[in-house]
């Protein structure tokens, strides 16, 4: 039986769902608003309003009910209907949760996974009000123009192991990134995605547990896409798709291309166990061995060389002073 899927409050109203499907399937073809009601089951004047609100959003749609509608190009919304279509069967995306607006999609994951929301639920937002990042920080969101994803995850593993997630994730993002744009990005162990030595992609992993056991996990996964420029105070260390290939992105392929590749390493994780994943993030990461770091602790801050990956995830550090430790916390910087 089909899991009634529940509407959660802000959530983008499946109807206007339906809006940006017949638009999308119906690009550069003049569409009469009464058709739009009939197929979407509003009224005329609901089709205008909402037509109204999404060329705020920046959807090019050309007339008026009268005269009937014109889409100038797919909307490059988050939009549920749109994403399915690109995605491959299996468990991400059967259920997307759509905002134009939300304060953080990882709090709404979390709520969603202890409601009993199924693995793979995508919570997905065209803006957040209070984007998180790790340690407190917030993370700059900008409207419709970058990814704010969290997907959520019950994986059968102890929560020890909950650090490998976040690398799962990151070495996804990297994959779909290279093949959108030909760049290949670095990973800095264990939650970002560089270009040289600025960051376009964040990835924060929360997770609800016990002692021995993952009930759930929400990787949220934040993507600065087509941003012109980036605030003045971010621009030495944040970077965009968009200002490094000097073109626009589809971010509909994107998303579409990380879920793929996701649900490839998530399986390759299950299946062939912690070291594919470690052995991976090994090969692609500059950070993973022999990188000179910073490391900022809430007590401390360190310096040293990077000395390899451990089975869980953690990463190994030979400090100044010889010792030889994990980095269980902190934050993680290129030493000048």
């Amino acid at each position: 039986s089909v899991m009634k899927q529940r509407t959660l409050p802000g959530a983008t109203d499946r109807r206007i769902d339906a809006l940006l499907a017949v638009l999308a399937d119906n690009a550069m073809i003049v569409i009469s608003g009464a058709k739009i009601a009939r197929e979407i089951g509003v009224t005329r004047s609901t089709v205008w309003r909402w037509i109204e609100k999404l060329r705020a959003l920046g959807l090019r749609v050309k007339g008026h009910p009268r005269s009937g509608y014109q889409i100038e190009r797919v909307p490059d919304i988050l939009a549920p209907r749109i994403l399915r279509k690109r995605l491959p069967p299996g468990p991400f995306g059967k259920r997307i949760h759509h905002f134009f607006k939300t304060d953080s999609t990882n709090a709404v994951a979390m709520t969603l996974g202890e409601q009993g929301e199924p693995h793979g639920t995508i919570v997905i937002a065209e803006e957040q009000t209070a984007g998180r990042g790790r340690a407190g920080h917030t993370w700059h969101s900008e409207k419709t123009n970058g990814i704010y994803m969290t997907v959520l995850l019950r994986p059968p593993i102890a929560p020890q192991q909950a650090p490998l997630i976040t690398l799962v994730a990151g070495l996804a993002v990297r994959d779909a990134i290279v093949e959108e744009t030909g760049i290949v990005p670095d990973l800095r162990w264990p939650n970002d995605l560089l270009f040289g030595k600025k960051k376009f992609c964040g990835i924060l992993t929360e997770m609800n547990a016990e002692q021995d056991q993952i009930h759930f996990v929400a990787v949220g996964i934040g993507i600065n896409v087509n941003h012109e420029r980036i605030p003045e105070e971010l621009s030495a260390i944040a970077t965009s798709l968009r200002i490094e290939t000097k073109r626009t992105h589809s971010r509909v392929e994107i998303v579409a291309r990380l879920l793929r590749h996701l649900d490839s390493y998530y399986n390759r994780f299950l299946s062939d166990g912690p070291e594919s994943i470690v052995a991976r993030v090994s090969e692609v990461s500059s950070y993973a061995r022999g990188k000179r770091v910073r490391i900022a602790t809430a007590t401390e801050t360190y310096t040293g060389t990077t000395e390899g990956l451990e089975p869980g995830g953690l990463l190994r550090v030979r400090r100044d002073d010889g010792r030889i430790l994990p980095v269980i916390a902190g934050t993680l910087s290129e030493a000048d």
